[in-house]
């Protein structure tokens, strides 16, 4: 067979060769996906690690032992958010106290974003027993950088153990159990 007399144009233009096309697109695609997957899957398992191996500088608690009541409704922490009230300023960071007794601790950074109903707020206007929902990055240390801090006014019947099912009801019907 000589390489100089076949018709690759032809060949290009045969289903066989489509359908080769097609199927090595979606392999790509397929894998991509998946990347992606373990790479979310990855940074979050990272961020509880760090957060658990962190404690005792974050909160000044013990190295061990306190992980496993924080642990048993949810495997993962969320490293991106937090909801919860808060229990300690020490600007730039706050700690927040959310689902469970978990502490949280959140760094507030020039660029964040901190809102109390339509207005905007600063850092030194946060007050201990404020309920917060707080989006941001996980850091290396087990902490959030803060990229906004909503404070949600206060209700006439909050507890120290509001839930974030508590706080918002419709979230009630959406948790599965």
């Amino acid at each position: 067979m000589d390489l100089k007399n076949i018709d690759f144009s032809k060949i290009f233009q045969t289903k066989w060769f489509k359908i080769a096309v097609y199927a090595i697109a979606g392999i790509i695609i397929f894998l991509v996906g998946f990347k992606i997957g373990t790479f979310v899957g990855i940074r979050k398992a990272g961020f509880s690690y760090q957060w658990g191996e962190n404690y005792h500088k974050n909160f000044g608690g013990p190295r061990g032992g306190f992980m496993a009541p924080f642990m048993m409704d949810e495997e993962y922490l969320n490293p991106h958010a937090a909801f919860g009230k808060i229990i300690e300023i020490e600007l730039p960071a706050i700690i927040i106290q959310g689902q469970n007794e978990a502490e949280k601790s959140v760094l507030i950074k020039d660029d964040t974003s901190i809102r109390r109903l339509s207005g905007i707020v600063k850092g030194t206007d946060l007050k201990v027993g404020d309920q917060v929902v707080i989006v941001g990055e996980p850091d290396n240390s087990g902490q959030i950088s803060a990229k906004l801090i909503r404070v949600m006014p206060a209700s006439p019947s909050s507890s120290a153990s509001t839930t974030p099912q508590e706080f918002f009801p419709m979230m009630r019907m959406m948790r599965p159990r």
